[in-house]
């Protein structure tokens, strides 16, 4: 897969449960005036409540049980997306927990920075990293699975 350079504005993915979505809303409220030097999108009702909430433009795919988690999955697989900030329930299952494995297994394979708490998305934001270009390397699996089957 090679390396992927990040330019200085970050195209960030904010994705949240219904019983986490204040919580992000009130993250992003924080973080409003660096949020919007960055480009946003998230899935459905999420991207809805913080523009409405914020007034931060934020991109809105399908809500997550739709297929929104799909489609920001797609989204990492084409070079859209450098940040995730996703705060989960982690008590309470969803209906689609195997559409949001499959989307934290895209975006570790792309080597998508994750927030997944309100602790790490205040440290992701903090970085010194954050507002300058970073280059990713994305580990070519392919190439290694094909290396180990021949």
């Amino acid at each position: 897969m090679g390396d992927y350079i990040m330019g200085k504005a970050k195209k960030i993915a904010l994705i949240a449960h219904d019983n986490r979505k204040s919580a992000l809303i009130e993250w992003a409220e924080e973080n409003k005036e660096m949020l919007s030097k960055h480009i946003l999108c998230g899935t459905g009702t999420t991207a809805s409540l913080i523009s409405e909430k914020t007034g931060l433009k934020v991109q809105g795919f399908k809500s997550g049980p739709m297929g929104g988690d799909q489609q920001i999955g797609a989204a990492i697989v084409n070079g859209e997306i450098d940040l995730m900030v996703f705060f989960w329930d982690p008590l309470t299952s969803q209906p689609h927990d195997p559409d949001v494995k499959a989307l934290l297994r895209i975006a570790v394979l792309y080597d998508v920075a994750i927030a997944m708490s309100k602790s790490t998305a205040d440290f992701l934001l903090s970085s010194n990293k954050f507002n300058e270009e970073y280059e990713r390397n994305m580990i070519d699996y392919y190439g290694r699975i094909r290396k180990d089957n021949f």
